[in-house]
């Protein structure tokens, strides 16, 4: 083969490696334009429907494979937030429609007690104290409410200072002795003699315990029992709020701190509940960056645990 046939042929083969490489790159392109056609069509098609379904796309291009798990990650955001919006705006409602009912009874029978003495000209000593403790009840609930929306919307002071958690639950427990002996508690404290200092508001360790011991007296009669321990421990001081009444159901463990959530049978008169107590004592260990939690077994011991930092000061 001389130079001229070899010259040929050279170039009639890099003719065909170049028609090649063109075919490849323009089937590959018009591949990739077909997938990104199918991955639009079906963004549209979820977007329509509000289905949160995912992307299906077989496909070795890498680029294209990023993509879809992008795309699928962001379907799966919008799909979580969806649910939790449907969630909040379902315990709104729910909680607007309790908050009604916790103020529409009292309102009511605060009326009828006044329409009675109106009607009668006197008012008996008995009737004015039930009226006082029902419009009580409602200003509870009331100041209740706004402490934990101010709470969540962060507009609540909360000053930090360095305080003695014994005494603080000594006091705690002194402010219901006469209830508890009352109904016939046995108290079991167990409260370190030295003084424990932790960071922490002293109002706001107050009124967790203040609503924790209202818990144990409410839901927690049955059992007639209840215990305050306090650990001491190298980071942390723990503090459990123990009762052994009927406890909560594993169903509802998860719930009890949710806002106005209320056993079914924790609505009636005699426990006088509003479901806020719970939502507001944790916002409020969050807040000094502690944790409350919860453990129970029914009849046998219910377990409210707060845990706090120890005091590096």
């Amino acid at each position: 083969m001389n130079n001229e046939s070899l010259l040929l042929f050279l170039s009639i083969v890099i003719v065909i490696l170049i028609a090649i490489i063109v075919y490849q790159q323009f089937s590959f392109h018009r591949g990739t334009q077909s997938q990104i056609r199918q991955i639009s069509q079906k963004l549209k098609e979820i977007i329509e429907t509000d289905s949160g379904e995912q992307l299906m796309l077989f496909t070795g291009n890498k680029e294209l494979i990023e993509l879809s798990a992008q795309i699928n990650a962001l379907i799966e955001r919008h799909r979580k937030t969806k649910a939790d919006y449907r969630r909040s705006e379902i315990s709104s409602r729910k909680m607007l429609s309790n908050i009604s009912h916790d103020i529409k009874t009292p309102l009511t029978v605060i009326l009828g007690y006044l329409e009675i003495m109106r009607l009668n000209g006197t008012a008996t000593e008995e009737m004015l104290k039930k009226t006082e403790k029902k419009a009580q009840s409602v200003m509870e609930l009331i100041n209740q409410f706004f402490t934990l929306a101010k709470l969540e919307a962060g507009d609540m002071n909360m000053e930090i200072s360095k305080i003695d958690v014994c005494e603080i639950c000594r006091e705690s427990v002194l402010d219901f002795y006469e209830i508890l002996t009352q109904n016939g508690f046995e108290v079991d404290i167990s409260i370190p003699e030295t003084s424990v200092y932790i960071p922490g508001n002293n109002e706001g360790i107050r009124r967790i315990l203040f609503n924790l011991i209202s818990n144990v007296v409410r839901y927690g009669a049955d059992g007639k029992y209840l215990g305050i321990f306090l650990r001491n421990e190298e980071k942390r001081v723990c503090i459990d709020v123990i009762d052994k009444g009927k406890g909560i159901d594993k169903q509802f463990a998860d719930r009890i701190f949710d806002r106005l959530f209320t056993l079914e049978d924790s609505r009636n008169r005699s426990i006088q509940g509003n479901g806020l107590g719970l939502t507001i004592a944790r916002t409020l260990a969050l807040q000094m960056e502690g944790t409350l939690t919860v453990e129970s077994k029914p009849y046998v011991r219910t377990i409210f645990r707060l845990t706090l930092k120890k005091s590096n000061i």
